[in-house]
């Protein structure tokens, strides 16, 4: 199979796992939740975190379908932080994917607790499934301490601190690699090495993964400051244009347009090269990475 037809059957597949997840009851006093729940994990997106910890995973096992649950745990994951991440308190952004953020749809409680439910819910899926998806438990539990560790505040949480901070905290390259590394590296990260412990990856085959998961986190996020300055907002789903508006430090801002371009494509060569020991098993996350840093939006 293609990568194009690849990527689009995962993404298929993972839309309708989650789908199935959140079921609205208009018995249920408390529905509100669940639609508010749905209509941010639903509305779209790459599916990238899922999409990575499969492609993890099929290097060392075909039936990727045992391995769903944790894939879609981090997507959940992912977009309870993108809800908090557009309210008032945080970026304050009135769109997301084209379409209004949670907080503007609903109202700022709802969206909090919304992020909260969807957190919460990715590990009531991926405990089940620890116990439930015939896969062993320690792979899974210690796979599930890994995702909890990225998205606390070693990890994502960590990054957001950090990046709200600014120049209080930012001072210079590094500090903001730091940044990326927490804020957007970690669960890419995390989706990678969870994959691969599901699959039963040796130790040697985990660390070859986390340098491609690291290198390709930087990137990826270069690339979102990339576009910020020349994407469009009908690709993109939200304004262009915003991090220079609220004077946030950026990879742009600190090496230019160009060589940003051109670390884009350094970080990404290093993510590739990492997987030479996986051969042609690896082919399908090479063709992610290409994808996914040469993207518009």
């Amino acid at each position: 199979m293609d990568f194009k037809n690849w990527m689009l059957k995962k993404v298929n597949e993972v839309d309708k796992y989650l789908s199935n997840i959140i079921t609205n009851n208009d018995n249920n006093p408390q529905n509100i939740i669940y639609e508010s729940m749905n209509y941010s994990l639903m509305s779209g997106g790459k599916r990238l975190r899922p999409i990575l910890l499969l492609g993890a995973y099929e290097i060392f096992n075909s039936d990727y379908e045992k391995a769903m649950p944790f894939a879609c745990a981090m997507e959940m994951i992912h977009t309870y932080s993108l809800i908090h991440d557009d309210l008032p308190a945080m970026d304050d952004d009135d769109y997301r994917r084209g379409n209004l953020s949670n907080h503007k749809k609903y109202n700022e409680a709802i969206a909090i607790l919304a992020g909260d439910g969807l957190l919460n819910k990715a590990f009531e899926v991926g405990l089940e499934a620890s116990m439930n998806s015939g896969l062993d438990c320690n792979k899974t539990i210690k796979a599930l301490s890994i995702i909890a560790n990225s998205s606390g505040t070693e990890g994502m949480i960590g990054g957001q601190i950090v990046d709200m901070a600014g120049e209080e905290k930012i001072h210079n390259l590094d500090d903001l690699k730091y940044m990326y590394s927490l804020k957007t590296g970690a669960i890419i990260k995390s989706s990678i090495e969870a994959g691969a412990i599901l699959g039963g990856a040796n130790k040697e085959e985990i660390n070859a993964l986390s340098v491609y998961a690291e290198k390709l986190g930087i990137a990826f996020q270069i690339q979102d400051d990339i576009l910020d300055v020349e994407g469009t907002e009908e690709l993109i789903g939200k304004p262009i244009g915003s991090d220079e508006a609220n004077n946030k430090k950026t990879y742009v801002s600190y090496v230019g347009l160009e060589q940003a371009k051109e670390h884009v494509q350094k970080y990404s060569d290093e993510a590739i090269e990492s997987l030479i020991i996986f051969g042609s098993k690896a082919n399908y996350l090479i063709e992610l990475a290409k994808y996914l840093t040469n993207r518009d939006h």
